[in-house]
């Protein structure tokens, strides 16, 4: 540890993992500094099922082709605009390689789950989840000799004039507490789990959330880089948050506390109200805006509901809906006013309209005359017993973070590249994702800037 390696990575998850192979494939000497203890190993990689990357034609796992052109139209409406183009339409391009480029790190896919996902033709799924993809690529990493270090708090970094000199560890490590290299690779997730940092722009409504992955994403690295010259990119409120299950644990409840239930029924807050459309889009691409909806009602809280005639069509969860032979009966297990929720029901009701359901298309089942609308899949709930979950804000990373450009390289404040500091993932996300969400593109933004990452550093080492 004493030596001066070529490539410093900070973090441990899919865009780390991914700069680390892709530097030491270039020949360089590689160190990767994961934060936490080697089971928690990963940050939010571990939580993740699929990938999105742009191809031109149907796989044995997808089923059909899904083209640039195409990625790049979803990525312009979900984040409404917000998105740098030329880095947009780069990650999409280099998405293309990724597909079969990860398959040689060691990672396997799977045919595409099904439910309200319709992601067979434009998502890729890890066979085994997140965690086995990643063990998969620690395994390649250790394999071609990457040194890795677990429990490895970085407290400080030395940056002069835009260049990396040295990380200092919490620990020392072989004994060495301060690491030279000849370039860094920031990959160490966003602030998420920092509820203090989420207070200064959220106030008291961040006491709330809760935290869907890894409780090591605490923003350190990302306000140390901040902090020493490196510019900033994106809206510290904005972040890929969706509703899961008021009743998950505080932090890493993961993939089994989201609910994908929205689109079957109505969605009301704790007086008894509807305030969003379900039925606004196909789910994947609007799944990720139910977080911060739910962060916006009273108490942070939310409560979806439905009826039995749908409780099959979506995937379960790790907890079962409250149930209710009534309405008045169900209300009272949620602690809301039964005479209020009993007639948001019946206006719904009365106000859908008749149609041709298929969740799997923008369908004709709609409302009319009532605010907001539901302007597809809207059936009448009417089949006791009646059902419920409740659901809160679940933070999965935050889009505050450094600026790049398509060297991954971090750019300073006065508008110059780094000289030798680059970064990948979630630390860096803001670059693409403005706003919004969409399946899988968390993922592609990691492997497709951590690729890139660790090949530049590399380069950068040796020169």
């Amino acid at each position: 540890m004493k030596q001066k390696f070529d490539v410093l990575v900070i973090g441990g998850g899919n865009a780390a993992l991914c700069a680390a192979i892709s530097a030491r494939r270039a020949g360089a000497s590689v160190l990767v500094l994961e934060g936490a203890p080697k089971f928690y190993r990963g940050g939010n990689t571990r939580h993740t099922r699929n990938m999105r990357c742009a191809h031109d034609a149907a796989t044995e796992i997808l089923t059909g082709p899904y083209t640039e052109e195409e990625f790049w139209d979803d990525l312009l409406r979900l984040t409404g605009g917000q998105t740098d183009e030329e880095l947009a339409k780069f990650m999409i391009r280099e998405s293309k390689d990724i597909l079969n480029w990860i398959v040689e790190q060691g990672v396997r896919w799977q045919p595409s789950l099904g439910g309200t996902l319709s992601l067979g033709r434009t998502n890729s799924f890890f066979l085994g989840g997140g965690r086995a993809m990643l063990n998969a690529l620690y395994l390649t990493a250790e394999k071609l000799g990457i040194e890795i270090a677990y429990d490895a708090e970085v407290v400080d970094i030395r940056i002069e004039g835009g260049m990396f000199l040295s990380a200092k560890l919490k620990q020392p490590i072989d004994g060495a507490s301060e690491i030279r290299a000849s370039a860094l690779v920031a990959a160490a997730g966003g602030f998420e789990a920092n509820i203090e940092w989420l207070k200064e722009y959220w106030g008291e409504a961040a006491d709330n959330f809760l935290i869907r992955g890894t409780p090591y994403n605490r923003g350190s690295i990302l306000k140390m880089l901040l902090d020493k010259g490196v510019q900033d990119i994106g809206d510290p409120t904005q972040c890929h948050a969706v509703a899961i299950d008021a009743r998950a644990p505080k932090f890493d409840g993961g993939i089994i506390t989201r609910h994908d239930s929205v689109v079957f029924g109505i969605v009301v807050n704790k007086h008894a109200e509807r305030f969003y459309d379900e039925g606004e889009d196909i789910w994947p691409k609007r799944y990720a805006i139910w977080g911060r909806l739910v962060a916006a009602q009273p108490d942070q809280i939310a409560y979806i509901i439905f009826d039995s005639t749908v409780l099959t069509s979506f995937m379960p969860t790790l907890f079962p809906p409250i149930a209710g032979t009534t309405l008045a009966e169900l209300a009272g297990k949620l602690g809301l006013a039964p005479a209020a929720l009993e007639k948001t029901v019946t206006d719904f009701n009365a106000a859908v309209q008749p149609g041709t359901f298929d969740h799997t298309i923008l369908d004709d089942c709609r409302t009319a005359g009532i605010t907001p609308p539901k302007t597809h899949w809207a059936r009448r709930i009417e089949t006791p017993p009646y059902l419920a979950y409740p659901v809160r804000p679940g933070i999965t990373f935050t889009y505050l973070g450094t600026r790049v450009n398509k060297q991954a390289r971090m750019v300073m404040k006065d508008g110059k590249p780094s000289a030798n500091m680059f970064a990948a993932g979630e630390i860096m996300a803001g670059n693409v994702l403005g706003k919004g969400y969409a399946a899988g593109i968390g993922m592609t933004i990691g492997s497709v800037f951590g690729r890139v990452a660790g090949r530049e550093a590399a380069k950068n080492a040796r020169n």
